[in-house]
């Protein structure tokens, strides 16, 4: 279920208690209220019992003589004042002998109509209580009636309501609307600060989804949603970044190949045009043939490098460069590898400066892509060097860490160069114009070089002045 359609539902379940609880209180209200206002029937008798009694008494002593003696009279309706009650003496065949309320002159009553002996039909006017009680002598016999009659509110005060009921139903009613009130902030709330961003970013999804990655994503205020909001804009720019960089791995992919097969090429033209000038008799003598074979071996080489080098770089995109490290001594090693490279570098016409000593320590190296790294400094140093310049390998050691420095006083790289050495297919400004020719290759060399000192849980750096010359050093950590 959508949260907006909960919320729906949650809010009209919530109005429907509310509602219903206050209607509760209600109905609990008046029908309190109704008990209050009503007299307690079952108790009225007794208390008009208690309050005629006295006056019943009296009444049931002097009954003989009230007709004709006028201080009974007055004494009787002293009483009647005092008592604040209305006293009307009959006899049993309806003559009134005695009335205590100014102004009613009859001498006669109804017997069947006035005479109410029962609660229930002595009420005849709202709030008055009309009751007839017998006279009764000592020999209990009836001699007549007296009817009283008697304010309700005097004879049984009904319970007034009490403000605490009002102040209660108040207070519920109120309690009632805050709930009513909060819901609907909640929903109001929840549809701005929640449905309304969520929606946003379902929109901003979609448009990721087709391609367009250029969508801001903004949230103002800093809460979950915030958090949200610049979790899902980072991984937009990722998502950009990434889709960039394969865009722009493909683009260097398909250069790559291209440049490869340039570079291949080549060579391959040049040994085919040698191979045919042998094959045709073309050379005179035997100093003519080895030259053709000495440039034959050498674009062989290069060929032999490029090729090499993209195997390798297969390899890591794969994640399956084989570094087989074996615990050996430093010595032997750089020695085994430096001995071919001296020979390399000389026939360059380039000065070779062997380092003076090297350190005899336990590493863990892979002596074969340990060369593979230093030849590929090396030939890198022979770019950018010309006859008469020097390259020169130290190895000392610092820190536990072996260093092998690789220095050549040659051209230097361009400053703006630096930032990109070790990254793919880089190959440098100077990889165009005039010296395009010195620096061929792939833009593979550098980035491998780093990838196998990782493996071997060292480090490449380098530093380098232009027209001073550059300076790469290796570290391996010594057992």
């Amino acid at each position: 279920m959508y949260l907006k359609n909960w919320m729906k539902k949650w809010l009209w379940s919530t109005l429907i208690c509310v509602l219903l609880l206050f209607i509760c209180f209600l109905t609990l209200f008046f029908t309190n209220f109704n008990r209050n206002e009503e007299p307690q029937n079952k108790y009225v008798i007794n208390q008009i019992r208690l309050k005629v009694n006295e006056l019943l008494l009296y009444i049931e002593d002097h009954y003989t003589s009230i007709e004709q003696n006028p201080n009974l009279r007055n004494s009787l309706q002293e009483m009647s004042n005092s008592e604040e009650i209305d006293i009307t003496v009959v006899r049993l065949d309806g003559k009134v002998i005695f009335n205590s309320i100014q102004g009613d002159m009859s001498k006669f009553i109804n017997l069947k109509e006035d005479l109410h002996y029962d609660l229930f039909t002595s009420q005849q006017q709202p709030g008055i209580i009309k009751i007839a009680f017998p006279i009764i002598s000592s020999t209990n016999e009836q001699l007549g009636n007296a009817i009283f009659t008697i304010d309700q509110d005097e004879l049984l005060p009904a319970k007034k309501s009490s403000p605490s009921n009002f102040v209660i139903l108040f207070l519920s009613g109120f309690l009632c609307f805050l709930v009513i009130l909060l819901a609907l902030y909640i929903v109001r709330k929840s549809n701005k600060e929640i449905l309304l961003p969520l929606n946003h970013l379902k929109k901003n999804t979609e448009e990721i989804v087709k391609g367009n990655y250029e969508q801001n994503t903004v949230y103002s205020r800093a809460n979950e949603i915030g958090e949200l909001y610049a979790v899902f804009d980072q991984m937009r720019l990722e998502i950009k970044n990434l889709t960039i960089q394969r865009d722009e791995q493909e683009e260097n992919q398909k250069k790559l190949i291209s440049s490869i097969s340039h570079e291949v090429r080549t060579p391959l033209t040049t040994i085919k045009a040698y191979l045919d000038a042998i094959s045709e008799g073309i050379c005179p003598d035997m100093d003519s043939l080895m030259s053709y074979i000495q440039i034959m071996q050498t674009n062989t080489e290069k060929m032999s490098r490029l090729i090499n080098d993209l195997f390798i770089h297969t390899l890591k995109e794969l994640g399956h460069i084989p570094v087989n490290l074996t615990e050996q001594y430093s010595k032997d090693v750089f020695t085994n590898i430096l001995y071919p490279i001296r020979h390399y570098v000389q026939t360059a016409g380039i000065h070779f400066i062997e380092p003076e000593s090297i350190p005899n320590v336990l590493t863990q190296v892979d002596e074969h892509r340990l060369e593979q790294v230093l030849s590929n400094l090396i030939t890198n140093a022979l770019k950018h060097t010309t006859k008469g310049d020097s390259i020169t390998v130290s190895i000392n050691i610092e820190n536990q860490l072996l260093n092998i420095n690789v220095i050549d006083n040659g051209n230097g790289m361009l400053p703006e160069d630096m930032p990109f050495i070790f990254e793919r297919y880089f190959r440098g400004i100077q990889a165009t114009g005039e010296t395009a020719v010195k620096n061929e290759g792939a833009g593979l060399g550098l980035s491998i070089c780093k990838h196998i000192m990782e493996a071997h849980n060292g480090s490449i750096s380098f530093k380098s002045k232009q027209n001073v010359g550059t300076t790469f050093t290796l570290t391996l950590p010594i057992i």
